[in-house]
């Protein structure tokens, strides 16, 4: 393969959540789903890899990696613990993680929301409660307020397809309800909160780009698939890419591929290899996705904020990400601002409902001695990033 090239002042990052590396968050809905025994969840998320302390050196280890880059989240349970109450020491907490990043030559590229809910939310219905767009807007004003001067760049909301249809369409996350029409009101929801936080982040200090990050799929149309392909990508993609206008970018988040006929999802097809989720490995899919977001929000600058496997065979995580990246490379080529690619994920975390089976992670964490071991893929892709080549 020739050496292809990104262009100058390409982002190249590694990305995390604050509920699957930081430990001890035992104020949200998810901490409260996972000791339910009733919940389907492998694990519980415990001290996860005690990132909430030893951040310091995590973020000393995506720059000895070469990145340029750490998206992180911030735990809004921690921030505010009771409506309306909110944590100096733990916006404290965040603002030296920026602080951090910046001492390291690392741009700090924060998510204001991933996943979890503070359990005071979540008692008046979560985003079924008519204040809640609010709430967070409110959240994301007072946070900015505190640490936006140190941020170089703001993701809203992470994946809100996904906290939608697998809270309220599929019962796998809280609140663990399984009705389509709710699940269409959160999302109508969820678009509105995206909204105002974007306005209420803006409105604070600093100076960043700020958008949503989206789960995408490669859905590909079998013959007879095509009323299955819109009915099911509608609620999952398109409502939240036509919410995007005044957006800075949108952040495209990829990982395999669904193929849709005439009765619905089709299973894998016969000889593709599987990861540990349980999906096809279609590194192919970014491509797609990439395409199909910067036309449908009328060319957005595209950020890849995640991308990976979930496979304990480092050297199928190597050419997924070789594959992906080549990609990539093709839409640049075609046209299409890219500006950068992050690895989800920095380490080997907490799955949510599938626990700590799954290993995305460029870096393995002892989990007795929260021990960080890289992995070769993470000084491979640290050579890419060095090189801006690959």
């Amino acid at each position: 393969m020739p050496t292809i090239t990104f262009p100058d002042h390409f982002l190249w990052g590694a990305a995390t959540a604050a509920h699957q590396i930081e430990g001890g968050n035992v104020n949200n809905d998810w901490w409260a789903m996972e000791h339910d025994p009733s919940s389907g969840c492998a694990d519980v998320s415990g001290d996860a890899c005690d990132s909430f302390n030893r951040y310091p050196e995590d973020i000393a280890l995506v720059a000895e990696l070469g990145f340029s880059s750490y998206r992180f989240s911030l735990e809004w349970s921690r921030i505010e613990p009771e409506e309306g109450e909110f944590s100096l020491v733990a916006l404290d907490h965040y603002r030296r993680m920026a602080a951090t990043c910046h001492e390291h030559g690392i741009l700090p590229v924060v998510t204001f929301h991933h996943f979890t809910h503070p359990r005071w939310l979540a008692a008046a219905g979560t985003w079924e409660a008519l204040h809640a767009p609010d709430r967070f807007a409110r959240f994301c004003e007072k946070a900015t307020g505190h640490i936006g001067d140190l941020i170089g760049m703001a993701c809203t909301i992470n994946e809100p397809n996904v906290v939608a249809t697998m809270g309220w369409r599929h019962g796998i996350f809280p609140p663990r309800v399984r009705d389509r029409g709710r699940r269409d009101l959160v999302n109508d929801a969820l678009v509105v909160a995206h909204r105002k936080a974007a306005d209420a982040i803006r409105s604070g200090p600093g100076d960043f780009p700020v958008g949503l990050t989206l789960s995408m799929t490669d859905y590909q149309l079998q013959p007879g698939g095509e009323e299955w392909l819109e009915r099911l990508r509608r609620p999952s993609e398109d409502v939240f890419l036509e919410a995007t206008e005044g957006d800075d970018y949108i952040g495209v988040q990829t990982y395999t591929r669904m193929r849709v006929g005439p009765e619905g999802f089709i299973g894998g097809e016969e000889g593709v290899p599987t990861t540990q989720m349980g999906y096809e490995v279609w590194p192919e899919a970014l491509e797609a996705t990439i395409r199909r977001a910067w036309d449908k929000t009328g060319g957005l600058p595209v950020q890849v904020t995640e991308n990976g496997i979930g496979t304990d065979d480092d050297e199928q995580r190597i050419e997924y990400v070789t594959r992906a990246l080549t990609g990539v490379k093709r839409c640049i080529d075609d046209g299409i601002d890219v500006r950068g690619y992050f690895c989800w994920s920095l380490l080997d975390n907490f799955e949510w409902v599938l626990g700590y089976g799954p290993t995305f992670g460029l870096v393995a964490v002892d989990r007795q001695t929260f021990e960080r071991r890289p992995k070769p893929s993470a000084s491979w892709l640290g050579g890419i990033v060095r090189a801006n080549a690959l």
